[in-house]
């Protein structure tokens, strides 16, 4: 852990939770208001590399390997349940010496966060989830970028197919460390972080469990997404004081598409939630 004095110039850690290696990334001053950003399935801190810098005048930004994603360890017999990604990411906060955040998820990170919020209301001032479907209904299959177990690890053709449907911004080409990212998982903790999210979201839709917890809400949402329909952000809306906003023109991953516009907007929000 390299610590400079009164800022992280990109202080990497690696945490020992519960015997599994757990990294973490921290960007700009240590006194400064904390934003955690937690990225989706088969996706990493990586996915935030670009945005992370608009963020860093003003925050403390701490990123999170989930278990079984990028840095972090990747144990087979470890629960990949939503609820204890959640857990995880608390106890590295608590590690940390964070007693407030503001949390960010993107897609299946913002069921993370939501756990995370349900779990910690102490620790979770606020919220701002990115392309994060609201319930099963408003997913959209596409059997074309399944990859069988036969077939791991994937060609870089394969992997392109997979993350694909994560785009949609003309011309963005999806950067080669983050399909090295998804390669370097195990097939298990793909699958089964994956059905962990189906069971979170088949037993309360997001926006019921959210209701009740009286936190500042953005939604984020791509309105060409290709994973989640876009019109489900509509939903948040029964989330009290929930602000929702349609990107045109950008898909699933606002932040690697269009980062300036998203971190706009974080900020803005950030601002209003302080």
């Amino acid at each position: 852990m390299t610590i400079s004095d009164g800022v992280n110039d990109e202080a990497e850690t690696t945490l020992s939770l519960d015997g599994d290696d757990i990294y973490v990334c921290q960007d700009g001053p240590d006194d400064a208001p904390v934003l955690l950003l937690i990225h989706g399935s088969a996706s990493s801190t990586r996915s935030w590399d670009t945005l992370v810098p608009m963020l860093t005048k003003s925050h403390r930004v701490i990123r999170i390997d989930l278990l079984g994603h990028g840095r972090s360890a990747k144990p087979a017999d470890r629960s990949y349940a939503t609820p204890e990604q959640g857990r995880r990411v608390g106890a590295a906060l608590d590690r940390l010496g964070v007693r407030r955040a503001i949390v960010v998820g993107h897609s299946s990170g913002g069921a993370v966060a939501t756990a995370l919020a349900e779990q910690r209301p102490d620790l979770v001032t606020a919220l701002a989830l990115i392309n994060t479907g609201p319930s099963l209904y408003a997913f959209i299959a596409s059997e074309s970028a399944a990859i069988a177990p036969s077939q791991w690890p994937p060609t870089d053709k394969q992997l392109r197919q997979f993350a694909s449907t994560g785009f949609s911004r003309a011309g963005y080409q999806i950067p080669q460390e983050l399909l090295n990212e998804v390669r370097a998982m195990t097939y298990h903790t793909l699958t089964a972080t994956m059905q962990g999210i189906r069971e979170y979201l088949e037993q309360q839709a997001l926006p019921d469990r959210l209701a009740p917890l009286g936190r500042p809400l953005l939604v984020i949402f791509g309105a060409d997404d290709r994973r989640w329909r876009s019109s489900s952000a509509a939903d948040y809306r029964a989330v009290p004081g929930a602000t929702v906003e349609l990107l045109p023109g950008l898909g699933h991953s606002p932040m690697l598409e269009d980062p300036t516009r998203t971190a706009a907007l974080l900020l803005a929000f950030s601002a209003r939630a302080s």
